[in-house]
């Protein structure tokens, strides 16, 4: 998956959205207050943070040389992806839907039941 790609598929989760908190040169993408995800280019490959349960996050660092624990993160609820074409998309979507399920389950329960009003349950929670 290129930056681009990857950019486009974590807008289009429910009232996702793009911020700058750390510079220029890291995405970072939100629903509601929360992150869920970065997106940044560090040698001019892509890659991005993505929130993971534990167990999961240590199996898929297993199976896919390019998720290691998360870059200036919590290492054991967050994975770096590196967005070098060896993870299939679908895959990398798997990850991105994990994340942003896990984030809306920790909402406060006013702005997670408001989201679940505007959009479906099926359509936020993808992949948990």
């Amino acid at each position: 998956m290129k930056y681009k790609t990857a950019e486009k598929y974590l807008l289009s989760k429910p009232e996702s959205r793009k911020d700058f908190p750390f510079g220029p040169d890291v995405a970072v993408f939100k629903v509601k207050s929360k992150m869920y995800a970065t997106l940044s280019k560090r040698d001019g490959v892509a890659n991005m943070n993505l929130k993971c349960e534990p167990y999961r996050a240590a199996a898929l660092r297993d199976v896919f040389e390019a998720v290691i624990p998360g870059y200036h993160m919590n290492k054991l609820h967050w994975n770096t992806v590196i967005l070098d074409e060896s993870i299939p998309k679908n895959e990398i979507k798997k990850m991105i839907d994990h994340s942003y399920a896990l984030v809306v389950n920790g909402l406060k329960k006013t702005e997670k039941n408001a989201l679940l009003l505007a959009h479906s349950e099926a359509e936020i929670f993808k992949e948990l």
